[in-house]
C-alpha cells in the first residue's frame, strides 16, 4: 500500500510525495535520498484550498537527479511532466510545475573590511595578553575594527556591490537583500539602507536575519528557499557584523577574539541541472544561551524620569546590550561536537560521500576549532580554507569574507564542492554542501 508524505517546498506550493513501502526512509533527506532508488516518480499537488475545490491535478516528475563535480565526473538529469487536467491549469498552476525544476546558484562574491588593522601586539598595550599568548590559543594575531566614520551599512554596501560585479548583475535586477547580522546599526535593521545605497529602484524587498555566527548559513538557505519557491531570480545575501561595539576591552579571554567585517554572494536560480546547493543541515539549542549571548540590560540610572509614577516600575528604565559574555571552554566542546555531525547530515541529504568534497570552509572562531573538525572528517589541511589569522571571528562575515578571499586568490574555482559551516550564539548551527559557479 502506497504512503504519502509532504514535503514544504517554499512560499508558493507544497510537495505531495506518494512513495511505495521501499521509500519510506526519505525522512528529512528528500528528494536526494531518492537517487540511490533512481528513477522514480514524485506527484505533486497545488497547495491553495481555492484551487483544490475546483479540481486536483497531479504533476509526474519522472526523472534521474545527479551533480557535474570538479572531478569532471557527472550524474545526468533528465525531467519530463506529464500534467493531468492540464487544460484546466490557469497561469498560476502552470507556474507550479516551473518551479519543480527550479535550482540555484553562487554566481558572485565580495567582501569589505575596516582600514584599522589592530595586532595582538596593539592589545597587549590595554590589557594583559601577549601575542603568543594568542596566537597558540585561537590562531588570531591581527583583526579589523570600525573606527572614525566608518560604518557597517557602508561596509555591507561595499562587499555587495562587489559581489554584484562579479556576477554581472545589475542592483535593478535584484530581487532581495537579506542582511545576515546581529549588529545592525538600527534597531529596526540594516538591509533597507543597503538596498538604498545600491541603487536599487525597483525598490527589492530587503531585511535582516539575525542567527549570530551562523547567520550567513541561514541566509543561503533562505535565499534558496526564495529562489526554488517563491520564482525569484536574483537573490543577494550580506553577512556583517561589528561585534567590537559589544567587546570589553578589558577582558582578555573574549576582546582577543573579534573583528569587524562584511562578506556578500549573490544567488541566483537556474534549470535543476544546474542546481548549486545539493543539502543542508540547521538547527538550534536555546539551553546553550547561557555560554555566549549579550543579553539586553536595563540601565542603573535613568534621569529622564523621577520616583513619582503613579504605577510601580513605570516607566520602565532604559535599557541597553551588554557586553559579549562567553563561556570559551563550553562553545569549543560545542562546536567540535556539532559540526562534524551536521556536515555529515548535510551530506547525506545531498546524496554525496565526503570524498566529494573539495574544500572545507567553517566560520572563522578559533583555528583548533577548524582543525578538529577537519581532522574528525578526515578533510587534508590543504583542503581547508581559513583566514583567522588576519581577521578573528568576524561572525556572520567570517564564511562569505574567507569565501571571497579564496575566490579572487584563485583557490576556489568554478565546479568545486563547499561543505561549509556555521555554529555560534543561540546557540544555533548549521552547514550547507554547495558548488561554486
Amino acid at each position: 500500500m502506497a504512503n504519502t508524505t509532504t514535503i514544504a517546498a517554499g512560499p508558493t506550493f507544497s510537495l505531495q510525495h506518494r512513495v511505495t513501502e521501499r521509500y519510506q526512509t526519505l525522512g528529512r533527506a528528500g528528494i536526494s535520498t531518492l537517487r540511490q532508488h533512481q528513477p522514480h516518480t514524485l506527484f505533486f499537488t497545488p497547495a491553495a484550498p481555492t484551487l483544490r475545490r475546483r479540481f486536483s491535478p497531479s504533476i509526474g516528475i519522472y526523472h534521474q537527479i545527479g551533480h557535474s563535480f570538479s572531478d569532471g565526473t557527472f550524474d545526468r538529469v533528465m525531467c519530463s511532466s506529464t500534467v493531468e487536467g492540464a487544460d484546466k491549469l490557469s497561469t498560476d498552476q502552470s507556474r507550479v510545475s516551473r518551479l519543480v525544476n527550479r535550482g540555484c546558484k553562487l554566481i558572485g562574491c565580495g567582501s569589505a573590511v575596516p582600514a584599522l588593522k589592530v595586532s595582538n601586539d596593539d592589545l597587549a598595550k590595554i590589557v594583559d595578553t601577549n601575542d603568543e599568548w594568542i596566537s597558540v590559543r585561537t590562531g588570531i594575531r591581527n583583526r579589523r575594527v570600525l573606527s572614525g566614520k566608518d560604518n557597517l551599512t557602508d561596509l555591507a554596501a561595499e562587499a555587495a556591490r562587489k559581489a554584484l560585479e562579479m556576477a554581472e548583475v545589475d542592483p535593478n535586477d535584484i530581487d532581495l537583500i537579506l542582511l545576515c547580522t546581529s549588529t545592525p546599526e538600527d534597531l529596526f535593521g540594516s538591509a533597507p539602507q543597503i538596498q538604498k545605497a545600491l541603487g536599487c529602484k525597483s525598490n527589492p524587498l530587503a531585511f535582516d536575519i539575525t542567527a549570530a555566527c551562523s547567520g550567513f548559513m541561514l541566509g543561503l538557505v533562505s535565499a534558496a528557499c526564495y529562489i526554488r519557491g517563491g520564482g525569484f531570480k536574483n537573490v543577494l545575501v550580506i553577512g556583517a557584523d561589528a561585534l567590537s561595539r559589544y567587546v570589553d576591552w578589558t577582558d582578555r579571554g573574549t576582546c582577543i577574539l573579534f573583528g569587524d567585517a562584511a562578506g556578500a554572494v549573490v544567488m541566483q536560480a537556474c534549470d535543476i541541472g544546474e542546481d548549486g546547493l545539493f543539502g543542508f543541515d540547521l538547527h538550534s539549542d536555546g539551553e546553550g544561551q547561557r555560554h555566549l549571548n549579550a543579553s539586553i540590560k536595563e540601565n542603573e540610572i535613568d534621569h529622564a524620569f523621577g520616583t513619582n509614577g503613579s504605577v510601580i516600575g513605570f516607566p520602565p528604565k532604559g535599557s541597553s546590550y551588554s557586553c559579549i559574555q562567553m563561556n570559551g571552554k563550553e562553545v569549543f566542546r560545542f562546536a567540535v561536537r556539532v559540526v562534524p555531525q551536521s556536515i555529515e547530515a548535510a551530506l547525506e541529504n545531498a546524496g554525496l560521500p565526503g570524498s566529494k568534497i573539495d574544500w572545507l570552509l567553517l566560520h572563522q572562531a578559533n583555528q583548533r576549532i577548524i582543525d578538529g573538525v577537519a581532522t574528525r572528517l578526515e578533510v587534508p589541511s590543504e583542503r581547508v580554507i581559513s583566514n583567522l589569522a588576519n581577521y578573528g571571528n568576524t561572525s556572520a562575515a567570517s564564511i562569505p569574507l574567507a569565501l571571497d578571499e579564496a575566490v579572487r586568490s584563485g583557490k576556489v574555482q568554478a565546479g568545486h564542492v563547499i561543505a561549509a559551516a556555521g555554529f555560534g550564539a543561540g546557540l544555533t548551527w548549521g552547514s550547507a554542501i554547495l558548488r561554486w559557479g
